[in-house]
């Protein structure tokens, strides 16, 4: 199993169980999330709990809660949304601090492709759910989510050379 970190704080972010597509030159990574149900689940196992003294309200005190699928299993902490102009700043942020941590060839293609990808973002900018990994340190990469025309289910981007790969 592979695992994507966040390249800055080292925070889990992704793994190849969520299968992405390259967008904007390879610069972002496209995935799609599922909302999924979690936390309480009815087991039937044969039994009859008015025979056997259970009543309706006996058991555990769970509840079924629906998430993303991404967000929980990666526990990506929400933030609050930012304006063009908060944005620029981060991406501005976000290059001068990720690009001393990338080899020469990958400078080069992060350089080549940051642009299309600002570009392709700010597009978005008002649709945009923002996301930072569990630690939420302050130097972390982004993770944008969406909802695509007529979908139920969110889109998830990220900087690709923001990611560190981890065999596990």
């Amino acid at each position: 199993m592979l695992v994507y970190q966040d390249l800055l704080t080292g925070d889990e972010l992704l793994s190849d169980s969520f299968p992405y597509k390259e967008i904007e030159n390879g610069c972002l990574w496209e995935v799609e999330g599922k909302w999924v149900v979690t936390g309480a689940v009815d087991v039937d196992i044969g039994a009859n709990p008015s025979a056997e003294g259970g009543g309706e309200d006996e058991g555990v005190d769970d509840q079924a809660v629906k998430v993303v699928d991404i967000v929980d299993t990666f526990r990506l902490q929400e933030q609050p949304p930012f304006d063009k102009k908060q944005f620029i700043g981060y991406i501005k942020k976000y290059i001068k601090t990720l690009t001393p941590k990338l080899d020469a060839e990958k400078q080069e293609e992060f350089k080549k492709s940051i642009e299309g990808a600002t570009k392709y973002l700010v597009s978005k900018l008002k649709d945009l759910q923002f996301f930072v990994g569990e630690s939420m340190h302050d130097d972390s990469s982004l993770v944008f989510a969406y909802y695509k025309e007529g979908a139920t289910d969110p889109t998830f981007l990220y900087f690709a050379h923001g990611l560190k790969e981890i065999k596990c």
